[in-house]
């Protein structure tokens, strides 16, 4: 009985071990390398911040510390550098700017792949055609252009005794504003926006589009209610992207801003930038916390931001 039930087991069968190419061998170690290039100015970064100044200036960079790892110049940058405040400047750019950009893109995308008419490749060749002006060549003119552009002047807004803005300006110009510095923004970041969603919106069948005029929505109301809920994946990616790019500006900042306090976040690094000296292991701290928020941006929205490194590459 026992010999009966053994033979109508299955018999095992050893499989062979499987043979590591040399190829696969060269890919891991180049990837490990990659990962080892990429990762050591941060690590390197790190290491440079948690040290003083005094230490590295007596001993090297390349160096133990002598008295330890210490926080003295995260603590520095913040009470020094009024962190806080350019926080804020930033989100005061970034955040309408995304939403302008997006809304703006959304609605050519929407007129250049939902409806057939005559000038729609022009209109869209001429918004993506934008992203290969080159930002530099535009400087002077733009500057005289801010200069001389009035703009109303609407009061301000106040946030207890310390944070205050201007409602559209407070000189009567758009130079030296945050509406000036987010219109920019707007104008470079939405050819790219457009490129996206019109290749994305290209896989919404027309005739969803068609059978809502045929029920009586008008225009404005299958945009917003019909397409732009069918965009979300896309929308969402592209707002990742747009925060990124608008967040770690420094360009256009320095050059449409004469006053400190109005300029953003990346700009707190270049104040300790000092005409003799500079304090390197002060500028690595602050460098740190100002990559934490889009960092932790990334780290919420990893997905979304992923799929909009490959967003309009494929359709269907």
């Amino acid at each position: 009985m026992a010999t009966a039930v053994a033979s109508a087991r299955p018999a095992t069968v050893r499989r062979a071990p499987r043979r590591i190419r040399p190829a696969r061998i060269v890919l891991h170690a180049f990837l490990i390398l990659m990962v080892v290039v990429w990762l050591f100015p941060l690590l390197w970064a790190l290491f440079t911040s948690l040290r003083t100044y005094g230490d590295t200036a007596l001993h090297g960079y390349i160096s133990w510390p002598a008295d330890g790892l210490t926080l003295i110049n995260y603590q520095t940058f913040v009470t020094e550098s009024d962190l806080p405040l350019y926080y804020v400047n930033t989100l005061l750019i970034a955040l309408p700017g995304v939403v302008l950009t997006l809304l703006l893109a959304s609605m050519v995308a929407f007129c250049c792949t939902q409806f057939s008419w005559k000038f729609n490749l022009t209109v869209l060749l001429i918004f993506t055609a934008g992203n290969l002006l080159p930002q530099q060549v535009i400087i002077v003119p733009l500057f005289l252009l801010y200069k001389a552009t009035p703009i109303a002047m609407l009061g301000s807004i106040d946030v207890g005794t310390r944070f205050s803005f201007a409602l559209f300006s407070d000189n009567n110009l758009l130079y030296d504003q945050y509406i000036g510095v987010i219109l920019i923004h707007i104008v470079f970041q939405t050819g790219f926006a457009t490129f996206v969603l019109s290749n994305y919106m290209k896989t919404i069948t027309k005739e969803i589009t068609e059978s809502a005029l045929v029920d009586g929505a008008n225009v404005f109301r299958i945009w917003w209610s019909v397409i732009l809920p069918l965009c979300r994946p896309a929308l969402a990616a592209l707002a990742t992207l747009l925060f990124t790019f608008m967040y770690n500006d420094f360009f256009w900042a320095l050059v449409l801003m004469k006053t400190g306090d109005k300029r953003p976040i990346t700009t707190a690094l270049n104040n300790l930038q000092g005409e003799f000296f500079s304090n390197n292991n002060l500028i690595a701290a602050g460098a740190l916390l100002v990559c934490i928020p889009p960092i932790l941006l990334y780290i919420l929205l990893q997905k979304q931001f992923i799929a909009g490194l490959t967003l309009g590459s494929t359709k269907g």
